[in-house]
């Protein structure tokens, strides 16, 4: 069966019926959604009966995928019977899509939302209960500055409060209905439109950008995953040793019996290129298109599903490794007692005792090449960097997230 076979006469070859194939068995619990909310459309329009609408609801709740089909939208139709011969009035397999798919991304937007939230609450943990633990700062990967592990960590939770904005964003985008705008201009049922339909109904049918949006949010998340990955990996290295991994987030080599790899750390950075991809592939399926509806917009929903599976597992994953996480406080502080991290403090002294900033930094730069340089005693204190310290930070943070 499919929807459109009344104009075409015989059916397609077994190559062209693969080829158009759309895989989209995730979008059937949010194609019912829409299709029950069409019902009400027509029922209210006195085109479907109210036994026909509770047929319908009935039916709906009663939906499982099963191949075959075309489509998700031919399966709803066909597993509705008698009753479904009628639900396509008034619209088209356009905005029923493009309708299915804004509740999808909603959903994955706010799904994203949760684990994110979920994750930094466990980075704040760790966070809290060494903020006051002094580890080196880098710049160009040297050392350059002493901090805080806490106020490292904070710095993961800041890129992960801008992610929880792009994807808050994204599930607002994908919020507008185009329910109404049929294959591109609208019907002439006299179907009440819903309460956020879109206002032009050629651009309802042919926007992505509600999937572009979601797309972006993934493809910024897993650059900043692939970044806290990248320093995971370093940071337990024998050449750091700052920190050790949990060996139930952690693998181990088939020929090398003393291996514990951060696998997790290294595939979350891993997919970020993945990540990028299908948000390129997508940009460039919809930038030559005609308004209003083209077949290329198929391509929308699998690097969809796959992103939205993607951000589920990699933060579940690394919430597991950074909780079990364990850090060698001692290496961390050897690490940053190397007296040059005090190099600006000492030029700052300088400054405070009057010398112009260039003077007194070519003046220690000038010690540390001749291997007189000697920190400021009170370079020995951690910093509090920010109004209030590493704690008033920490706190903050908490507050934002629940914590």
């Amino acid at each position: 069966m499919t929807l459109w076979s009344a104009r075409v006469e015989g059916s397609l070859t077994p190559e062209v019926r693969e080829f158009l194939q759309a895989h989209d068995a995730e979008l059937l619990p949010y194609d019912c959604r829409a299709t029950l909310l069409h019902a009400h459309r027509l029922h209210a329009a006195g085109l479907l009966s109210g036994e026909e609408l509770d047929e319908v609801a009935e039916r709906l709740e009663e939906i499982e995928y099963e191949p075959g089909d075309e489509d998700v939208h031919t399966l709803i139709e066909r597993r509705l019977g008698e009753v479904g011969r009628k639900i396509h009035a008034g619209r088209s397999r356009n905005d029923q899509v493009a309708a299915a798919l804004r509740l999808y991304v909603g959903d994955a937007s706010d799904e994203a939302v949760g684990e994110i939230e979920r994750f930094a609450r466990v980075v704040l943990e760790l966070a809290e209960e060494d903020a006051e633990t002094p580890m080196p700062g880098y710049t160009h990967l040297q050392r350059a500055q002493p901090v805080t592990l806490g106020h490292h960590l904070l710095a993961w939770v800041e890129m992960l409060e801008r992610d929880r904005l792009r994807f808050s964003f994204a599930r607002e985008q994908a919020a507008p209905s185009p329910l109404g705008s049929g294959a591109l201009a609208g019907s002439t049922l006299g179907l009440a439109a819903p309460e956020t339909s879109m206002r032009n109904s050629l651009d309802a049918v042919a926007d992505r950008d509600f999937a572009l949006d979601y797309l972006y949010a993934c493809a910024v998340l897993f650059v900043h995953l692939s970044r806290i990955g990248e320093e995971l990996c370093l940071w337990v290295t024998s050449e750091f040793g700052f920190a050790r991994l949990p060996e139930e987030a952690a693998t181990g080599s088939s020929m090398m019996p003393q291996k514990l790899n951060p696998d997790v750390a290294e595939l979350a950075r891993g997919k970020a290129g993945t990540a990028l991809g299908r948000l390129a592939g997508l940009l460039a399926a919809v930038k030559g298109l005609p308004l209003a509806y083209n077949r290329d917009l198929q391509e929308d929903k699998e690097p969809v599903f796959a992103a939205r599976r993607d951000v589920r597992t990699a933060l579940s994953a690394l919430a597991v490794l950074v909780a079990g996480i364990t850090f060698d406080r001692r290496r961390l502080a050897e690490a940053c007692a190397d007296p040059q991290l005090a190099a600006t403090d000492a030029a700052e002294a300088l400054v405070g005792a009057g010398v112009p900033f260039r003077d007194a930094h070519e003046q220690v730069a000038a010690e540390i090449r001749a291997g007189t340089f000697e920190p400021p005693a009170q370079s020995a204190a951690r910093p509090a960097p920010g109004p209030g310290g590493v704690r008033a930070a920490l706190a903050e943070a908490k507050a934002r997230f629940g914590a």
